[in-house]
């Protein structure tokens, strides 16, 4: 127990003011908890386990989920800086955690402006049929490489800049191996879901298998994004 509570590097103090501490505290949660599994539920579970899928089409709680689990890690990330700046900075000792720390703010913003410009759906349920979705146009296209791209590529440099600030912070030692078993565990789920083909391409999971659809005729975008074989009657 003494070896778990004592900091990792025993030669110097963890000793962190309450406004660094809820910083931490709100960042991995937003960072090492919550935007992870919401890239996990938007890769994996466009089909739902139970979803009679064909038949049943555009199954949406993966969206809805998503959604509101990054927008909540957003707003935890807004307090988390606020957090930062009423402390009066990072300190000496985490500069490269904070200078990554702004460059992620920065991008993340960039992500959460790119949902805005994704374009319409469109699609035979909707009154209009044409749509940037549905007719997979080259700003959906865009959006879909930037936003997976910048996505997984966040994710990962936010992941190392929490390992930075534990480092600076001098973090004890049951802090370092909660995170790492609960990376551990994201990770294995992960490779797992994808080994069982879960990463379903979301135009197919919308739209349904016809090839008769536009999008079905082109490749889906995102490494390791399948198709689901299809026959018809």
């Amino acid at each position: 127990m003494e070896w778990l509570l004592a900091p990792i590097d025993p030669s110097r103090p963890h000793d962190l003011g309450p406004l660094l501490s809820w910083h931490g505290r709100v960042m991995m949660l937003a960072w090492g908890v919550m935007i992870p599994i919401g890239v996990l539920i938007a890769r994996f579970y466009k089909i739902m386990p139970r979803q009679n899928w064909p038949v049943e089409l555009d199954n949406k709680t993966w969206w809805w989920t998503h959604l509101g689990l990054q927008q909540g890690a957003s707003a935890l990330m807004i307090v988390g800086l606020a957090l930062v700046l009423l402390n009066g900075g990072d300190g000496q000792g985490a500069v490269v955690h904070a200078r990554i720390g702004w460059g992620i703010l920065a991008v993340c913003a960039l992500q959460l402006l790119s949902g805005w410009l994704r374009g319409s759906k469109g699609g035979p349920t909707e009154e209009c049929g044409r749509g940037d979705h549905y007719e997979m146009s080259w700003r959906r296209c865009l959006f879909e490489r930037f936003h997976k791209t910048i996505g997984y590529s966040l994710l990962l440099l936010a992941w190392y800049t929490i390992l930075l600030g534990l480092l600076a912070a001098n973090a004890p030692v049951w802090m370092w191996m909660c995170i790492l078993i609960w990376w551990s565990l994201l990770i294995s789920i992960f490779i797992i879901l994808q080994s069982r083909g879960r990463a379903i391409d979301t135009y197919q999971a919308i739209y349904g298998p016809d090839d008769s659809h536009p999008g079905n005729r082109r490749r889906p975008i995102g490494w390791g994004i399948k198709r689901r074989p299809w026959e018809k009657e």
